[in-house]
């Protein structure tokens, strides 16, 4: 069921300051960087995935085995863009809904982060965690999102990234250590043969092709960004982002719908994409 106003306050994320006073200005963090920031709080050490996932108690929600969650759905709205320098924040977290999907349980969270300082709102993320196995209590399936379907042509550009087999130790230090990630046993005692690749590293693989590709790595055209993960990726494999640019109802931006697939199995893992670029910098107006 829906959970309406039910907020929790974290403050002092903390994201990469740098003593260095010049930056280049063609430096800067991808605009995908302050998704990682809820699980990476502002300690540089360690932490429990369990401890983090669950967090305060939240009224609607019940108990589960938080290595029963996966990613499921991601959105994520640019305000302004990510200070190069990085800083101090405050991330307000919002419950949204508590849906009953079947096979599983979704739990949609909505982050805001805003400077500690100047309280500057810098992004919004809207994140659906699926909980696996605990579907079924007769509770509502939730609003139907919005369709995104790949036009039938050639895609405007492809990417092609070819992960580690250490691709998922290294995205470890984002801050999200879930043991599904990395832990064999604990995989395969929730159907998976093998640790998966943390959905937001796909994600971001994505969120960079789509800058490179179709906004000439400008940073600040980057505005918006959603996506379902359908399929988890392994270690190693290949990933593939497929874009097409088609119109956006705001005539100040580009739309474009993409599909993320693994290569060598040919199975998509992230569909239902679709992203927003401004068609001029903004920091060319400045």
């Amino acid at each position: 069921m829906p959970v309406e106003g039910y907020k929790v306050d974290v403050s002092k994320a903390v994201g990469h300051k740098s003593p260095v006073q010049k930056v280049d200005p063609t430096f800067g963090p991808l605009p995908t960087y302050p998704l990682v920031l809820a699980l990476k709080g502002e300690g540089a050490d360690t932490n429990l995935f369990k401890e983090r996932s669950q967090g305060e108690t939240n009224p609607g929600i019940p108990s589960f085995d938080p290595n029963k969650i996966v990613h499921g759905e991601q959105a994520l709205q640019i305000h302004k863009p990510f200070p190069k320098n990085g800083g101090q924040f405050n991330l307000q977290k919002t419950t949204t809904g508590v849906y009953d999907k079947g096979s599983g349980m979704v739990i949609e969270g909505t982050m805001d982060l805003y400077g500690a300082e100047d309280n500057v709102h810098y992004c919004t993320m809207v994140s659906k965690s699926f909980v696996r196995g605990y579907g079924g209590w007769n509770g509502p399936k939730g609003p139907k999102a919005p369709s995104y379907a790949p036009p039938k042509r050639q895609p405007d550009a492809v990417e092609s990234f070819k992960t580690t087999e250490q691709q998922a130790q290294l995205y470890r230090l984002s801050g999200d250590y879930n043991p599904l990630h990395i832990d064999v046993p604990v995989a395969r005692s929730v159907g998976f043969p093998n640790p998966i690749l943390h959905g937001l590293c796909t994600y971001g693989i994505t969120g960079h092709a789509i800058l490179k590709h179709l906004a000439g790595n400008d940073s600040a055209r980057f505005k918006s960004i959603e996506g379902r993960f359908s399929s988890p990726v392994f270690p190693g494999e290949t990933v593939e982002v497929y874009m097409w640019k088609v119109d956006d109802k705001d005539p100040k931006v580009q739309g474009v719908i993409f599909a993320v697939k693994v290569k060598e199995r040919d199975i998509v893992v992230i569909n239902n994409g679709y992203a927003t670029l401004y068609k001029e910098s903004p920091a060319s107006k400045l």
